[in-house]
């Protein structure tokens, strides 16, 4: 099954709202593939821009909006951006958002970032590294379900910041679901009932294949426990 495939089915089985998204750190340019239009107000909005439909690449310098998410992601910055970085920390241990023990375990990647490339997953021309889904609870707990059944196994649920959980996930080898941030809420327009789940690529094909497992099972379990709960 190709990646057009997978994407398909693994959106029809979950009942997705949102196009899974594909993401790859690279060398060069995607053949084929155009930079962003212009830089956005942060790494993430990125992830929407590719659900909704659009297939592009990043290089460093679109990425120095949002100074948290060019750290995770390993983007070099210059002086002045690394000054605000810190400054942007201060702020949010000031506000009692962050608190100064938790900085230093931020997940970020090690590799200087030189391309990013997003596109919907169902029509991705390269490769995935990551697999992002946008979902509700119920979407999500199947996901995890079949993530733990498919061998890869899963991660703890990441909090803040949204971002990192890329750089988790490309360390861990595991499926990482993530409840959002604040910023990323804003700038990704993550409804209040939603969340992201981060898939490695590589394990996709075994995902997609387990997960019409689980959802045949979640639907006669539910059946099962409707006819049980009538009955008491």
């Amino acid at each position: 099954m190709n990646l057009s495939e997978l994407g398909k089915k693994l959106e029809s089985l979950l009942g997705l709202q949102h196009a899974a998204v594909a993401i790859s750190f690279l060398e060069k340019p995607p053949v084929g593939v155009s930079r962003v239009r212009r830089p956005g107000p942060a790494g993430c909005s990125y992830w929407k821009m590719a659900s909704d439909g659009e297939t592009f690449y990043t290089a460093g310098e679109d990425h120095q909006n949002c100074v948290i998410g060019a750290y995770t992601h390993g983007v070099e910055l210059g002086p002045e951006k690394a000054s605000e970085l810190q400054g942007t920390l201060s702020q949010m241990v000031s506000l009692e958002y962050l608190q100064e023990k938790e900085i230093p375990r931020v997940p970020h990647r090690e590799e200087t970032f030189v391309y990013a490339a997003y596109a919907p997953l169902k029509e991705s021309p390269f490769e995935a590294q990551i697999v992002l889904i946008r979902g509700n609870a119920k979407q999500l707990m199947l996901l995890m379900e079949t993530s733990a059944r498919a061998g890869g196994g899963s991660d703890s649920t990441m909090i803040r910041p949204t971002c990192a959980v890329i750089p988790q996930v490309l360390r861990t080898g595991k499926t990482t679901p993530s409840l959002g941030c604040i910023g990323n809420r804003v700038y990704t327009e993550l409804g209040d009932g939603e969340m992201y789940c981060a898939i490695p690529g590589n394990q996709l094909g075994q995902v997609v294949a387990e997960l019409e497992k689980i959802v045949a099972a979640n639907e006669a379990l539910k059946e099962f426990h409707k006819a049980r709960g009538a009955s008491a």
